[in-house]
């Protein structure tokens, strides 16, 4: 029942009090992008494959500028990431318009993080099932190593919370998803990861 339903519910009331809540917070945080950006935009925008594999488009703040070389080659990340950017990353500042897609019910404030499309070919029929639930802001496999995991282990994680998504695993995920933001533990705030954040 709260897999189907009461998870859907709480959802959508959570992250509208969210969104209520932070509302100023993200205001100053889109003009201070606006600025830092350099014309680049605030917010990142890519398709992502959602419940049942049908795609969505993730909304997060975009925190690298889109600065190219003289033959129009984008400078490597580490160039073109700003120091808000940085930060945005570090405390995972740059997910919260995702509240958003919470809200709209292509995502859950828990689940596997939605990946990038390419990788759907690349699935074994016993990953897609990851695709079974709504992907969330924040997971199991992410709180239990986040971008120092490998591809394996973060499906065997995912595929274990597809199979045990109760309330108490989705507060429990909340708690360590604080600890861990607040700690700034397993962040990589400049390379690429599997979530292909820009």
């Amino acid at each position: 029942m709260y897999k189907h339903f009461f998870k859907r519910v709480l959802d959508f009331l959570i992250s509208l009090i969210a969104i209520i809540c932070l509302s100023p917070f993200l205001l100053v945080m889109i003009v201070w992008l606006h600025f830092a950006n350099k014309g680049a935009g605030v917010f990142f925008l890519q398709d992502r494959p959602g419940k049942d594999a049908k795609l969505f488009n993730v909304i997060k703040f975009k925190s690298m500028t889109d600065e190219t070389d003289e033959n129009g080659v984008p400078l490597p990340n580490d160039q073109r990431i700003t120091k808000i950017g940085k930060f945005m990353r570090k405390f995972s500042i740059d997910e919260l318009p995702q509240l958003f897609n919470v809200l709209k019910g292509d995502m859950s404030l828990i689940g596997p993080r939605p990946l990038l499309t390419r990788y759907l070919l690349l699935y074994t029929p016993e990953q897609a099932r990851r695709h079974e639930v709504r992907p969330g802001l924040t997971g199991w496999a992410q709180v239990h190593g986040r971008n120092n995991i490998t591809w394996k282990e973060k499906f065997e994680l995912d595929l274990w919370y597809v199979d045990h998504c109760t309330l108490w695993t989705d507060i429990k995920v909340v708690f360590m998803t604080v600890k861990n933001v607040l700690s700034g533990k397993d962040v990589s705030v400049v390379s690429g990861s599997f979530d292909g954040t820009n």
